[in-house]
């Protein structure tokens, strides 16, 4: 359920794209239904997706909406931030990179079934073996998630995450260590693209910067490199020490390959 102490302001006008704040973007857009909110900060539920965002980084206002929504002495990731104010934390810092398909070929793949909360113990299983980023109980409410299954053991996956208006990122791209070299994360990313632009959008992803191999396969298939992304760690002046879903790793919201 949304919540809201203020009417919802729009995106940082000092912002040049929508991708420089894609997490506010979403949680103020398509998924404004799923935003848990006080004023200019925003994050998704903690069984749904780790990102917490602001509407204006620069905005002090925005970082005490921040404290506000998360309380006190809590550890919370935020994207699209340079600095933090005095008295917070950055407990762990990263940098990703952002890319989007210019000239990526879609294509539905035969072999591909949706998943749902039924596949979720399944999918969390193989997330856990591959690491391509955080993965909930109820991140496949974010979108469409398709995988790929031998022997009906689900080997390959991916889907949708962040969705600001007119794009929707690709995500959770992922195959068993057993079942690589055959091309089935490529094939998953093409199906969810075609999903994507059928309805309009224009695909997206995240990448760590130093997966460099993940970075060359999404360029030679039609992405191309839009702009290098930070992802900061948080934690909130005062209070008790505190992990937002008990696992700081979580404030990596950063994909691999």
């Amino acid at each position: 359920m949304s919540t809201s102490v203020d009417p919802a302001p729009s995106p940082s006008p000092t912002a040049s794209h929508v991708l420089d704040n894609a997490a506010w973007a979403a949680l103020t857009g398509p998924h404004a239904h799923l935003a848990e909110r006080v004023g200019r900060a925003a994050r998704y539920p903690a069984d749904v997706s780790p990102f917490t965002a602001l509407a204006d980084p620069a905005d002090p206002r925005s970082w005490d909406d921040l404290a506000e929504l998360v309380g006190p002495g809590a550890l919370t990731p935020v994207t699209a931030v340079q600095t933090v104010p005095e008295g917070w934390t950055t407990e762990q810092s990263g940098y990703g990179v952002q890319l989007i398909a210019t000239a990526l070929v879609t294509a539905p793949a035969p072999e591909a079934v949706p998943l749902g909360p039924a596949d979720v113990p399944e999918i969390l299983d193989l997330i856990a073996l591959t690491r391509p980023g955080p993965f909930l109980p109820r991140t496949v409410e974010l979108g469409t998630y398709l995988g790929i299954r031998k022997d009906g053991r689900l080997i390959a996956l991916a889907g949708e995450r962040l969705r600001p208006p007119g794009w929707t990122e690709i995500s959770a791209v992922c195959t068993h260590p057993d079942h690589r070299g055959r091309g089935l994360a490529t094939r998953l990313v093409r199906a969810v693209a075609a999903g994507i632009r059928e309805r309009g959008d224009v695909p997206f992803l995240h990448a760590a910067a130093g997966n460099t191999n993940a970075i060359r396969l999404y360029e030679s298939i039609g992405f191309t490199l839009r702009r290098r992304t930070r992802f900061v760690l948080v934690r909130t002046p005062g209070g008790p020490l505190e992990t937002r879903n008990g696992q700081e790793e979580s404030g990596q919201p950063e994909e691999r390959a």
